[in-house]
Formats: structure tokens, sequence, C-alpha cells
């Protein structure tokens, strides 16, 4: 279920407290290296029919409007490994905020969406930031060059693209996690000497 066209964070907040639960989130980027926030549990998850793609362009966090970086984004597809946040119903009023302020900055261009997190305790459903392949902040495919080149020079409000793509490969093995193509960026980034080989 996508939520709000408009992305409205008080339509997001309707929605969990409709559902009477604790506040779920699904982690499959920065959240699970900085999550930023609370919780009472980190279950393992999968979501079936979406995979994790680099190829969102990022304007504020870690680009310019003249630099855009990129940033991780949830896109239809294949499956992906991460893991689900819990957070306790009383703190949810909070986080939630805090969260779009990170996840959404300048009204944002994910599409939020509660999805179906398959975990050890059983199917759960929890908020994800998803991207539709028709938003103009898709990059589409990129050629190596045009990731080197961003790699080399992006930097926002959060540091550059490559700290964020390095950080995201160490913060996923250590959950047990191996992304081939965010593995395979890596080494490209290592290969040309921007970073050293993880």
């Amino acid at each position: 279920m996508a939520l709000h066209p408009h992305h409205d964070l008080a339509d997001t907040l309707a929605q969990w407290r409709a559902s009477g639960s604790d506040l779920l989130l699904f982690a499959y980027g920065s959240l699970i290296w900085r999550p930023d926030l609370d919780f009472t549990e980190a279950l393992p998850a999968r979501v079936p029919g979406w995979h994790r793609s680099l190829r969102m362009r990022s304007r504020v966090n870690r680009g310019t409007p003249q630099q855009p970086g990129l940033v991780l984004a949830l896109m239809r597809g294949g499956s992906c490994r991460g893991l689900v946040y819990r957070v306790p119903r009383a703190e949810g009023e909070a986080v939630l905020p805090l969260l779009w302020e990170r996840e959404m900055p300048n009204g944002g261009v994910y599409e939020p969406r509660w999805l179906r997190c398959d975990t050890p305790a059983g199917p759960l459903r929890a908020l994800a930031f998803t991207l539709p392949r028709h938003s103009p902040n898709w990059t589409g495919e990129l050629h190596e060059a045009e990731l080197l080149h961003i790699l080399r020079h992006a930097r926002g409000r959060y540091g550059t693209t490559l700290d964020y793509l390095l950080r995201t490969v160490q913060g996923l093995r250590e959950h047990g996690i191996h992304d081939a193509e965010l593995e395979r960026q890596a080494r490209l980034a290592a290969r040309h000497g921007l970073c050293t080989p993880l």
C-alpha cells in the first residue's frame, strides 16, 4: 500500500496510529549502520518483490543540486535482505518526524510504503522507503565512468556518496548480508584508487 501521493507525514502518522501496533521500520541502507533511533528489537528480514539499488539521486544528504550524489532506494523486482526495527508505540510519535526529516528532506522523493517483511517472528508489515522507475530521481542504468565521477565528487550534508556506499557494504556484512551489486561497486572504487579494498 503506497502512502499519500504527496508523502505527507501527517497521513503516515495517521495510518500508523490506526494500526494500533508498535512502529516497524525496514532498514536496508544507512538505517542499518546509523539508525539514529531507539528500538527494542532488530529482526533479520527479507522483503519479497523489492531490491536494493544505488540509483536514486541525492541533492541534499549525499550530494548537491550542482553535483547530485546517490543513495539507495527499494525498487520493484527481486528481493531484499535487511532489518526490521521495532520502535515502541509510546515512542513512535517522536521517532517518525525525525525519520521523515532525515529520509524526506525538502518534501522528499521516496514513496514510503508498508511492505511485507518475512522475519523469524513471521511476516510483519513495516514502513520502507521505495522509489518508482518513473521518478525523475531514478538514474536508470549508470555507466562505470558516471558512477566513478559521482563517487569522486558528490558530497552532501551527511558526507560523500563513496562513504555511504562503503559504510553500507560494511554494515550489511556485519549482519551476514552480501549485496553483490554494492560489493561490485565498492571493488570498482578500490580498483580506481578511491578507497582501499574492503
